[in-house]
């Protein structure tokens, strides 16, 4: 029903109206007063219902309603409780303010630009007034008039300029706009008539202006309960340039000159011609030139305020206000050094603490590094978490000082909405030549910052040329990756586990590799880091898994022996991958209790954000009967926080650990010390490195449960691991013979 109300108002007020005209003028008023009293209250009702973006304006037209409305009524009463006289000019000005306000601001001039648009508006109309009605009907027949009639027709003229306006200064006019704009359209011709009438004694009385009186507020009434009366309007659109707002100003232009022509030249032809008839058009004509031209003054300068305000965006990062890499780019001098600097942890940050707090952070770092610099020098945001920073000096030690200067800078915590947050830099530094183009620096600038990154972190790189070609050979590798997997080059060997207790051979681990066709094999040490900073470690690691579970299932079954797949952190953040897991282990026929997933310690911190899930994908994994080995166990970060938090079920000691003198006690010391530590969480520890008898003999006396090293063997291809294993098992039986 409210979806509607708006045309149930128009019709019941037209019946109203037309039902009236049968009872005579003072039924037709009390009807045009109530129909206006219900214009304000359904008004008002409206802005409570539709919270429209302008309530203050559309608070003003009810107003102005009931005023026109409490009018009506006191004319149809006794002539003590008229009260037209005040409220009939306090709904012209009530009206004329709620119109003023209705569009949204005017983005073309302002304030200052709406002020004198609307005076603009109003001399028109005055000057409009003046040469359609009183010129012709009250001066040039010295016509006796009241100030009534006087005032109001002016009035009504700028009424009607101001619901234009709308059309000037908002892109689409709205359903209540339109409504609106009708109302006050049959509300002014029902006054001009009314006025004709009063100035020349004909017609047919106020009855006709009574009624159209009541339709124009019934109009108002259902502007306010229309359902878009809350939408969002579109914005103001009056810009410089736009050509519906040149069309305005251009009518406003000629209008002034046309209607001044017009009555002097109807004047001359009447023999009417006075100082008055010339001076009133002549004046409002000049002042309408005079606004006109504040207007596109003011025009003009917010159109060049935003030009620049355009050019300052364009070059300059809209978060932080520092130089863009646009600006960077034009900024680069010929000598000296370009530092990029990215912050390290940041991605954690953003991932952990949303975005926004992401962006406070880098707002921050912006404050800090900010009031560092010297003077020459220029620091900029080229994207993300990167910032770039211009040095004039091209002295390569000096260079490194002062960015060793910014890094510790950017080592204290920062407090960002009561998180305290660390982040460190690091900065790849890239001494300038005059003969180098823009693209070419920051290219070499950030080889330089990808060095300082694989090299730890919180550190400054001074490019080298070396460094070019390392990337050069990092894409070529990835792309012969990328074919290798395509056609199927890869293989996995397989190197035994031996059980330290009796020498037997208790399981194998796959290890990926390379042999492209007619080339020598690739060493993983090549591929694997090409594989995982381009993720194609993901489908390379799967396949190894596949393999290795259908190779491992036959070695099972005939000798008990299990199998150790390495997992890197990329597989483990692929949401994916407990269920290929699960899925090689159920197509292979490998008992899930056969396999054990061999991931680093680090594999929380290369993980980021997607730590829980690295650890739900092992959970799962577990509680199908999986195990879990930490490889290269007291290389990585926090060991022991990774024993307490990982659900892991073996331990294998680096090979960095073994000795190579007999003589050396603080490694045996070492060692010792990962295998008591690994027996008092119930875990099993195997030995990685077992090269000499020493080594074998060294980890039985310390109670290492497995080996494993070129002491026992080397990874060999599947074929030859069977062959070992049936070896293996035929010295068991000789021995046991």
């Amino acid at each position: 029903m409210k979806q509607h109300a708006w045309w149930l108002v128009l019709l019941a007020a037209a019946l109203i109206m037309g039902a009236a005209q049968l009872f005579g003028l003072t039924v037709t008023s009390v009807a045009a007063g109530v129909i206006a009293l219900g214009a304000c209250a359904g008004v008002a009702y409206g802005v409570h219902l539709h919270r429209p973006d302008r309530p203050v304006a559309w608070r003003l037209l009810a107003a102005a309603a009931g005023c026109a409305g409490l009018g009506l009524l006191s004319s149809a009463g006794p002539e003590r409780l008229n009260v037209v006289g005040v409220l009939h000019p306090a709904t012209f000005f009530l009206a004329f303010a709620g119109l003023a306000l209705l569009p949204r601001r005017d983005a073309s001039g302002g304030r200052s630009g709406g002020i004198s648009e609307t005076g603009i508006i109003v001399c028109t109309g005055a000057l409009l007034a003046w040469v359609m009605l009183y010129d012709p009907y009250v001066h040039d027949r010295n016509a006796a008039t009241s100030l009534e009639t006087l005032v109001y027709p002016f009035a009504d003229v700028l009424l009607l300029g101001m619901a234009l306006r709308l059309f000037a200064v908002q892109e689409r006019l709205s359903r209540p706009h339109l409504l609106v704009l009708a109302g006050v359209l049959v509300f002014v011709v029902a006054d001009v008539r009314l006025f004709l009438v009063t100035v020349t004694g004909s017609g047919f009385g106020p009855g006709p202006s009574l009624t159209a009186w009541g339709l124009a507020y019934a109009l108002i009434a259902a502007a306010g309960l229309h359902p878009a009366m809350g939408a969002a309007r579109p914005a103001t659109r009056a810009r410089a340039g736009s050509l519906k707002l040149m069309v305005v100003h251009l009518v406003l232009v000629l209008t002034g000159p046309a209607a001044t022509a017009y009555a002097l030249i109807r004047d001359y032809q009447e023999e009417e011609l006075d100082a008055v008839d010339i001076g009133v058009p002549v004046t409002f004509t000049a002042l309408i030139a005079v606004l006109l031209v504040i207007r596109m003054t003011l025009t003009a300068r917010l159109a060049g305020r935003q030009a620049s305000a355009m050019r300052h965006m364009a070059l300059h990062d809209a978060l932080t206000g520092l130089p863009n890499r646009r600006l960077l780019t034009s900024e680069v001098p010929a000598t000296g050094a370009l530092v990029l600097l990215d912050l390290d942890g940041f991605k954690d940050v953003n991932d952990r603490l949303g975005h926004a707090l992401g962006d406070e952070l880098l707002v921050a770092v912006a404050g800090r590094l900010r009031p560092l610099l010297l003077p020459g020098e220029l620091l900029a945001r080229t994207g993300g978490d990167e910032f770039a920073l211009v040095v004039p000096c091209d002295d390569a030690d000096e260079v490194m000082a002062r960015v060793g200067d910014v890094l510790a800078a950017l080592r204290v915590p920062f407090d960002v909405r009561g998180h305290s947050l660390h982040v460190t830099g690091s900065a790849g530094i890239l001494l300038l030549t005059p003969d180098a183009g823009t693209a070419e620096l920051l290219s070499d600038a950030g080889l330089a910052l990808y060095a300082a990154k694989a090299a730890g972190k919180d550190r400054a790189v001074m490019f080298d040329p070396r460094l070019r070609q390392e990337q050069i050979d990092r894409v070529r590798m990835v792309e012969r990756l990328r074919a290798g997997l395509a056609n199927d080059e890869f293989t996995v060997h397989y190197q035994p586990i031996v059980d330290l207790r009796d020498g037997r051979i208790a399981a194998v681990e796959a290890l990926a590799r390379w042999i492209p066709p007619g080339s020598d094999p690739i060493g993983p040490d090549c591929f694997i880091p090409a594989a995982e900073d381009s993720g194609l470690i993901i489908e390379l690691g799967e396949r190894v898994l596949r393999r290795a579970c259908a190779d491992a299932a036959a070695w099972h079954r005939g000798h008990g022996v299990a199998l150790t797949v390495n997992v890197s952190p990329r597989q483990l953040a692929d949401p994916a991958f407990a269920a290929k897991a699960r899925r090689a282990v159920a197509d292979s026929g490998l008992p899930a209790r056969a396999l054990t997933l061999e991931i680093t310690e680090g594999v929380l911190v290369n993980a980021g954000t997607q730590a829980d899930q690295a650890l739900s994908h092992l959970a799962t994994l577990r509680g199908d009967g999986i195990r879990v080995a930490i490889d290269d166990f007291g290389t990585g970060y926090s060991s022991l926080a990774y024993l307490r938090d990982l659900p892991i079920d073996t331990l294998k000691i680096d090979k960095s650990f073994m000795p190579a003198d007999p003589a050396d006690l603080r490694q045996k010391a070492l060692v010792r010390a990962v295998v008591d530590l690994a027996r008092s969480l119930d875990l099993t520890t195997v030995a990685e490195g077992v090269e000499t008898p020493h080594h074998a003999d060294l980890l039985r006396e310390l109670g290492c449960d497995r080996g494993q090293g070129y002491l026992f063997a080397r990874p060999a291809p599947a074929a030859r691991v069977t062959a070992l294993l049936a070896a293996d098992q035929a010295a068991a039986a000789t021995l046991a013979g």
